[in-house]
């Protein structure tokens, strides 16, 4: 029974990389998460692109959470649980333009901002880089500061994938491939 427990886990994880290097993510109609994967890392910077394709185009069954910000790549922070601290970009489709967004758990409150609008169907450049005081989130040369609550910087920190909603399920299955940069 473990031995297929195992293998089934390690299936969960696996990923498939295009040959353009990208990574496919499927949030599944229904639901919220794209993957269930641990990957843990040190470094304070991430650097990725990422391809939205026409299924980031949706409508809420709720006209309200439209509003919502759907988690798209980031960091958990400060050796802690990502809803008590974490950084990451987010996104939602928004009056017929796709939004990119910062979105920061800090003392298990969240926050979030434009950073800027972007395009379906190019490869859109980002980077996160965690600093003792501050976030700078870029996206395709658009640079932000966001402000960061003091902790330790070499404190373990953990991937976070793309996810869905608030409180809606994804209404589609949506499509979003990550390349990381090194």
């Amino acid at each position: 029974m473990k031995r297929w427990l195992l293998i089934l886990l390690s299936f969960l994880g696996c990923r498939k990389i295009d040959s353009n290097g990208y990574t496919t993510y499927i949030i599944k109609e229904g639901g919220h998460r794209s993957v269930f994967r641990i990957k843990t890392t040190r470094s304070d910077k991430i650097e990725f692109s990422v391809l939205f394709d026409q299924s980031a185009v949706y409508q809420t069954k709720d006209s309200v959470n439209q509003l919502d910000i759907n988690k798209l790549y980031g960091l958990s922070d400060c050796g802690a649980n990502h809803i008590e601290s974490s950084m990451r970009f987010g996104w939602r489709w928004y009056n017929d333009s796709l939004e990119i967004h910062w979105f920061k758990h800090s003392d298990s409150e969240f926050s979030f901002e434009k950073i800027c609008d972007a395009p379906i169907g190019l490869p859109i450049s980002c980077s996160l880089e965690i600093k003792e005081h501050e976030y700078v989130m870029t996206v395709d040369g658009t640079k932000v500061n966001v402000v960061r609550a003091p902790c330790d910087l070499n404190q373990r920190k953990y991937y976070l994938y793309p996810y869905f909603g608030g409180d809606e399920t994804a209404p589609h299955d949506i499509k979003i491939k990550i390349k990381e940069r090194r």
